[in-house]
């Protein structure tokens, strides 16, 4: 009895290459875009933490009235003059810097005795110059009292210590002050 022997052309194994390839290259490219996306996430997040360090100093900022009464050293608690170091992660080490730039009055304007409204607490206050009757060069009562309202620009940059990525926020605050921070910080 004879064997009988047939020919194999190899097509199944040209065929088994070639999908072996396409699984390859489709594995490869999925794992690029999941990388990609994972960057881009994570370079938000860090975006959005510099975002918050910098508005938080901001705020903390505003809310002390060190940002008038010394400008060049107005953020309170910081770990330089105008700068504060930011733990994001609570693990000890600062994570993001924020400076921030001198404060600047844009606008101040003396408030006038007349305009007081003495029931008002921040306004009593205001009207202890009246009471102690400020005076002009010619020696008659100029009417104003020992406040005004002042209108000031803050501006920060948080770096984040890693990315090196950095964030500025600029906001604006209407704070009312003695006369003599206005003439002391105030053009």
């Amino acid at each position: 009895m004879r064997m009988k022997t047939s020919k194999q052309s190899g097509a199944t194994l040209l065929v088994s290459l070639i999908i072996l390839v396409l699984m390859t290259l489709l594995g490869v490219s999925s794992f690029l875009l999941g990388k990609s996306n994972m960057q881009t996430v994570g370079n938000m997040q860090q975006r959005n933490e510099a975002m918050a360090a910098a508005q938080q100093t901001v705020e903390e900022t505003v809310s002390k009235t060190q940002f008038f009464e010394t400008p060049t050293n107005a953020v309170p608690g910081g770990c330089a003059a105008n700068t504060k170091c930011v733990d994001v992660n609570a693990d000890g080490k600062s994570d993001v810097t924020v400076v921030l730039a001198t404060p600047k009055c844009v606008q101040a304007q003396v408030i006038q005795n007349s305009a007081l409204n003495y029931a008002d607490a921040e306004d009593a206050g205001c009207a202890i110059g009246a009471q102690q009757g400020q005076f002009g060069i010619s020696g008659a009562t100029t009417g104003n009292s020992i406040c005004a309202n002042s209108l000031w620009e803050l501006s920060a940059e948080a770096t984040d210590d890693v990315t090196e990525s950095k964030v500025s926020v600029t906001q604006g605050a209407a704070v009312r002050v003695s006369t003599d921070n206005i003439a002391a910080s105030c053009p």
